[in-house]
């Protein structure tokens, strides 16, 4: 035998089945997304949550659609164990402790509506392979969809919580927005922050600041149709914040900036004295061997490949992705000037974390 022989690599036959049931389970598992996605699209959750059993046409004409697609639809979720059916009666249900995790009505619990983003990423999954060859990225105007779905996660759990649970995270700024201050919303997306603050707190003065004109106007078209005179909105970059200001807030943005150091560093200087930077941002570690066993872990790599990385690679931006967590988040903000970092987490919200920064 020639010396450069090897043995062959032993397979362990219950580790090589065991992974085959998972990817079948991954690859169902993925199907379910998107007739999930086309659920909670079409409203058929919330239609079937207040039906009692029913047939598919009973379905269709309640949600005011095709019972053709309806019926196919539901056969997806019975098999996919989602709605329950009666085949003698040809009914449908879905079980409310199943519409607790798929409807409006349960908020920042709706789970539906996080399936979207798994056609969204499917919208470009070829323009990200040709990215692991050519390098580069995929540029946010090839994401049309995402700024409004990012917009309806977002005020699942905003519209809730911002004012009660989240606000309250930095020490007495509850107080002082009911007196009056200046607040500016960096990256603001389509102005939703600035517009609930802005109704929660008459006195205050809310400024949203985001790249996107069709964000900004979205915000604009919000405040207007409300009445509110203490909300503006600007379409700027983050790199380049005007006027000073008392808190300055960043949800779920930071990370996907082509430039987030000098945007830390730009919000640092537009700080007022005693001012409060108030940042969520993934609740996830900067260490790859922290993240295994993370809930959401393959979700939060897999958003940043498609989306978050790549879209500030695309700008020749940092792309920083995944490599931003609770590690790197505190080096840059202390590398921008603030030498003063509390985290803090709000119920209902497992994908963020909330940092209260200040200069000191």
């Amino acid at each position: 035998m020639s010396g450069l022989e090897t043995d062959p690599v032993s397979l362990d036959s219950g580790r090589q089945e065991e992974f085959a049931d998972r990817m079948v389970g991954v690859f169902n598992g993925a199907a379910m997304a998107l007739l999930i996605s086309v659920g909670h699209r079409t409203g058929l959750f919330d239609a079937m949550s207040t039906m009692p059993p029913a047939t598919s046409d009973r379905i269709a004409k309640a949600a005011g659609l095709d019972e053709r697609y309806v019926r196919e639809w539901l056969g997806g979720m019975v098999v996919g164990g989602v709605v329950d059916y009666d085949a003698d009666r040809a009914t449908y249900v879905l079980p409310p402790e199943h519409a607790a995790s798929l409807t409006a009505a349960a908020g920042p619990g709706n789970l539906a509506g996080m399936m979207q983003y798994i056609s969204l990423i499917g919208e470009v999954e070829q323009r990200v392979v040709e990215s692991f060859r050519s390098g580069g990225g995929v540029p946010y105007e090839a994401y049309p969809r995402f700024q409004a779905l990012q917009a309806e996660e977002s005020a699942r759990v905003y519209d809730l919580a911002l004012v009660d649970a989240i606000a309250p995270l930095v020490p007495g700024l509850t107080e002082r927005l009911r007196a009056g201050v200046d607040v500016l919303d960096v990256g603001t997306g389509q102005g939703h922050v600035p517009v609930i603050l802005a109704r929660a707190f008459p006195h205050s003065r809310f400024h949203g600041l985001d790249q996107s004109e069709e964000g900004i106007a979205a915000g604009r078209r919000e405040a207007a149709r409300l009445g509110l005179d203490n909300v503006r909105y600007t379409v700027a970059d983050s790199t380049e914040i005007s006027g000073t200001y008392d808190v300055i807030t960043a949800f779920d943005v930071i990370h996907d900036l082509a430039r987030p150091a000098e945007t830390l560093s730009a919000i640092a200087a537009a700080l007022r004295d005693e001012g409060t930077f108030l940042m969520g941002d993934i609740a996830a570690s900067s260490k790859l061997e922290e993240n295994v066993g993370h809930p959401f872990g393959p979700a939060l790599y897999g958003f940043s490949l498609f989306y978050c990385m790549t879209t500030s690679l695309s700008t020749g931006g940092a792309g920083l992705g995944t490599v931003w967590g609770e590690q790197t988040a505190r080096r840059m903000l202390g590398e921008a000037g603030f030498t003063e970092v509390e985290t803090r987490s709000v119920e209902g919200d497992p994908l963020n974390v909330y940092y209260v920064a200040r200069k000191g």
